[in-house]
């Protein structure tokens, strides 16, 4: 099955935090999307990794994703290693994404800084004819998608473009605290974490305001790219309102 978008996490919820709304606002509108996760999150203070991955897979539904699926990298030993860029590099090669995201290269957890810098390095040389892979036991040709970006997780960044998620969010929150496990719940009696706490989903409610009102909109999910993007004007000027007096 080849995808439109495959979207890198290091652990289950780092994506539907980040760009949940853009995942729903992209199946909405009848685009085939994936979720690969590097690890199971079992260093995770809360849950196990048994629960959180029967969470990742109610938020999939949620979010209407095509495949969600698990590379089995150790949590805390996220790295760009040969063999995990190889393992990412198949997963590129199977799917022929037209997209792929990945974290933003700075942030708050190591795990989300080497994911970022491990699919930027699969990026690149899953396009390259002599990076040999395989996968059913058969060679796979060079493939590189058309681009990579980067969303944004605790750290922050001047984004190079925001999506409006304003019809989106609620879909966005759903796949979210399909993490029962993970996210404030006062009958939780596990340790708090810094994610756990009700101060955190109003962070990301609150940035998801802010983000929006960058472009005018209510909600909105910024991201990162080292490339320019193209800017359809004409298109633009079609879609745009003229501005109240």
């Amino acid at each position: 099955m080849n995808l439109d978008v495959l979207i890198f996490g290091a652990h289950p919820d780092d994506a539907e935090l980040s760009m949940g709304g853009t995942i729903a606002k992209l199946t909405l509108n009848g685009l085939k999307v994936g979720l690969i996760d590097l690890t199971k999150g079992e260093l995770g203070t809360r849950g196990t990794a048994e629960t959180r991955q029967k969470e990742a897979f109610r938020s999939a539904i949620a979010l209407k994703i095509s495949l969600r699926e698990n590379l089995h990298i150790s949590d805390g030993e996220v790295s760009a290693s040969k063999e995990n860029i190889l393992k990412v590099i198949t997963k590129i090669r199977k799917y022929k994404p037209k997209l792929i995201f990945a974290p933003y290269k700075n942030d708050r957890h190591p795990d989300h800084v080497h994911a970022s810098e491990l699919v930027n390095q699969a990026f690149f040389f899953s396009g390259l004819a002599k990076m040999k892979s395989v996968e059913d036991e058969k060679p796979q040709p060079a493939y590189r998608p058309k681009k990579l970006f980067s969303y944004m997780q605790t750290y922050t960044f001047e984004p190079s473009f925001i999506v409006d998620i304003s019809d989106t969010f609620g879909l966005k929150m759903k796949a979210v605290k399909a993490y029962v496990t993970q996210f404030y719940d006062p009958k939780n009696k596990e340790p708090e974490t810094f994610i756990s706490t009700p101060e955190f989903i109003k962070f990301i409610e609150s940035r998801a305001e802010f983000y929006g009102f960058k472009i005018g909109k209510k909600y909105g999910e910024p991201f990162f790219t080292q490339e320019e993007v193209e800017l359809d004007l004409i298109h633009l000027l079609k879609q745009v309102d003229h501005p109240k007096s």
